[in-house]
């Protein structure tokens, strides 16, 4: 099976941590492509980067119709995720979805580590749109700036320890997520380190995409994830309309 694996900021230092983790946690007939988005942000911290990422996973996505199985949107609050589920004829998973399904099945509470307090207000917004804001308990966040974003776990490494343990210890997390494609492969480090389950996005997120392409469970052709309605349209990229092409086909 064949994951594209997106990422929608222009960071390659955080394509090369998620791709080694995806890589890690894939199967061994699982083949991983990382692409990384070609204008954005260095990594999305508001909702406006978010609809930048947004349409740089669209972007990505059409530029590689027909060479995946499923798609992966490689950045914590699932930019684009939505619209992606209504043109694409494949699984499409994210980072959030994902690791909130992995930590639902490992707890009643849930506590998420974020890299920056200006995130803390859209991700708790992602987490109620999944009908989950009453399994969250906190989200925890690193307070300083971060002047490179491809080594905040090293950089970081104590504060974003500290953070999790007061998840614990002060929120009573049963769970904790570790948010964003800069901590791809955190969870792993710190395996046994924390009291409870620590969840990784990305590894989530390849697990649950692999699962559901041999489900195999059908493609939506009705209800909210039905295509986009054929119209006229003008000036969008030769990958979007390859998009809305392959929506109307399904129609």
């Amino acid at each position: 099976m064949r994951i594209l694996l997106i990422n929608p900021n222009i960071s390659q230092s955080v394509s090369e941590l998620i791709d080694t983790e995806a890589k890690r946690t894939a199967s061994p007939d699982t083949q991983i492509q990382t692409v990384t988005a070609a204008f954005g942000v260095a990594y999305i911290e508001t909702r406006f980067e978010a609809m930048i990422g947004a349409y740089a996973a669209a972007q990505l996505a059409g530029d590689h119709a027909g060479q995946y199985d499923a798609v992966i949107v490689a950045a914590f609050g699932d930019p684009g995720l939505q619209g992606l589920k209504e043109v694409l004829p494949c699984p499409v998973v994210g980072l959030t979805q994902a690791a909130l399904a992995s930590a639902f099945l490992l707890g009643n509470k849930i506590s998420i580590v974020a890299i920056s307090k200006r995130i803390k207000a859209w991700y708790a917004e992602t987490v109620d749109a999944y009908g989950l804001s009453d399994r969250l308990v906190s989200i925890r966040s690193l307070e300083e700036p971060l002047p490179n974003i491809g080594s905040v776990q090293q950089d970081k490494a104590a504060s974003l320890m500290a953070a999790a343990n007061l998840c614990v210890s002060e929120d009573g997390a049963d769970v904790i997520i570790l948010a964003g494609a800069p901590l791809a492969g955190l969870a792993r480090s710190l395996a046994g380190q924390l009291p409870v389950p620590v969840v990784d996005g990305v590894s989530s997120a390849v697990r649950h995409a692999e699962s559901l392409i041999r489900l195999n469970a059908g493609q939506t052709r009705a209800g909210s994830f039905a295509p986009p309605p054929l119209k006229p349209n003008a000036g969008l990229p030769q990958s979007i309309a390859t998009l809305l092409a392959n929506g109307h086909q399904r129609i």
